[in-house]
């Protein structure tokens, strides 16, 4: 037997029984073309990928699963899906499996369109949920993983991101709670009749195999970050995770923090690889290497990702700035002269920020860092909204539920009926509890209409992109 020492553990790297043994990396949340502040990220998505290929030698591993959000966008740039097919080429030299789920951000016509081409590559893409009554859409979606000797180790229930109008159809005189609870029903529904095929599929094979279940979706009670777009699958906003089938392991994405759900410990997010946001920034990112030996599994390690690109958060006042960035860099710039330190500066005791920025430039100008973003700390902008009577915020110092809560502020929140109500019951609903509850209710309406739209446009530039390649080829045909 061979084994590595990772991390303060010792794993196995070539056990004695390989006929009985897989190893896979789950991974997820790649953003492949995202700009950062109007940085591109390509840099460190390669150095990543690079690093990735890296493990798969190294450790060995027979398969690889990206829990979607391949891409940042519908429309991704040229370089990243150069990125993207490149990383598959390069992967065939390890013979490793490659499983690529769609996310949310994901397009599916864009990646259907290369899935038959990709499948002689051993990589199979699910970029959507299709009708299962349908045997090879069944097979699809439910099939096994081989080891490296070419034995079937495992079968898994491949389940990419899930639009509402792929499991349910809507129903007039729905209450919004009843749609929810329709929708998670027929989100269960699905995983177990995957579930099901998969355990047909064991049966087949006459041996025991584990099953592993995907997703891309936010869980009950996990903890996001600020570059994870909220998911409302039609009105549900979480699923359950006793909701989710009884497999061996359920690699999840979406959550760009890497952790367990429900205190589980096969139930896992793996996290995005570089940090999307800044307050990501001390996360310390990484993808998950998974053994299965003995068709049962066995362990679950953190393989840890380099920093590429080094990002920090700081709270400071002006007048400390200097001293904040001086204890700063030594730590996260190191031993690379051309690497600058991306900053995102919250600054107390301040006023307009138009005054502020060519004091800043000025102060930074001799460090190694780039000043992405400066804006006030929340107190300040409220001190200073009080003061003024208006606020004075930037656009780029507030999120788009920050605006939206900002115009909700200015409104006048209870009728005439309300207060009527509230004088007839003695004060049994304070005033203050039903404004909130008005405003609360608002401020998921306004999530969930958000989300839709966002759906909805990436939609309809699917649709724009499939209109506009069928005019070509028909242009072609007439032409010919």
């Amino acid at each position: 037997m061979v084994y590595l020492s990772y991390s303060g553990r010792i794993i196995n790297l070539l056990p004695y029984d390989s006929f009985h043994f897989m190893r896979i990396i789950h991974t997820s949340d790649w953003h492949l073309g995202q700009y950062f502040y109007g940085k591109s990220r390509a840099n460190e998505h390669q150095q990543f990928l690079n690093w990735l290929l890296t493990q798969v030698e190294t450790h060995h591993i027979d398969a690889i699963i990206v829990a979607g959000d391949i891409f940042d966008t519908a429309t991704p740039p040229s370089y990243a899906r150069q990125m993207y097919f490149n990383f598959i080429s390069e992967l065939q030299t390890f013979n490793c499996q490659l499983v690529i789920l769609a996310g949310n951000h994901d397009s599916v016509s864009m990646l259907a369109e290369s899935k038959a081409l990709l499948s002689a590559l051993s990589t199979h893409v699910i970029a959507n949920v299709s009708d299962i009554s349908i045997a090879n859409n069944l097979a699809e979606q439910v099939f096994t993983l081989k080891n490296k000797q070419g034995q079937p180790q495992a079968v898994i229930c491949a389940i990419p991101f899930i639009r509402p109008r792929d499991v349910i159809k809507s129903q007039a005189g729905q209450s919004a709670t009843d749609k929810s609870k329709s929708l998670q029903q027929a989100i269960d529904s699905h995983y177990q009749h995957l579930f099901e095929r998969a355990k047909q599929v064991v049966e087949e094979c006459d041996v025991n195999l584990p099953i592993i279940a995907t997703g891309h979706l936010t869980a009950l009670g996990v903890t996001t970050s600020e570059s994870v777009r909220d998911i409302y699958i039609g009105t549900l906003e979480a699923f359950p995770s006793n909701a989710f089938p009884a497999a061996d392991y359920i690699a999840l994405g979406h959550i760009h923090r890497a952790q367990k759900v429900g205190k589980t410990e096969h139930i896992r997010y793996s996290g995005s690889p570089i940090a999307l946001s800044f307050d990501e920034a001390k996360q310390n990112k990484r993808v998950l290497m998974i053994d299965f030996e003995q068709n049962k599994l066995s362990t679950i390690t953190d393989l840890m990702v380099p920093c590429f690109q080094p990002l920090a958060m700081i709270k400071t006042s002006v007048e400390d700035l200097i001293q904040t960035i001086e204890k700063l860099v030594p730590d996260l710039v190191k031993d690379n002269n051309d690497m600058k330190l991306w900053l995102d500066i919250e600054l107390s005791n301040t006023g307009l920020l138009s005054d502020l920025q060519p004091k800043i430039t000025a102060l930074v100008k001799d460090f190694p860092v780039e000043v992405l973003l400066v804006r006030r700390e929340k107190q300040v902008r409220k001190r200073l909204q009080l003061e003024n009577q208006q606020n004075q915020s930037t656009l780029n110092e507030l999120t788009l539920e920050e605006v939206f809560a900002s115009r909700l502020n200015q409104e006048a929140w209870l009728s005439d009926d309300d207060s009527d109500k509230e004088d007839d019951n003695n004060s049994g609903n304070p005033l203050s509890e039903l404004a909130l509850q008005r405003k609360a209710q608002l401020q998921t309406l306004f999530k969930q209409t958000v989300a839709q739209m966002l759906e909805d446009d990436k939609d309809n530039n699917e649709n724009v992109e499939n209109e506009t390649s069928a005019q070509q080829d028909l242009l072609k045909e007439r032409e010919s």
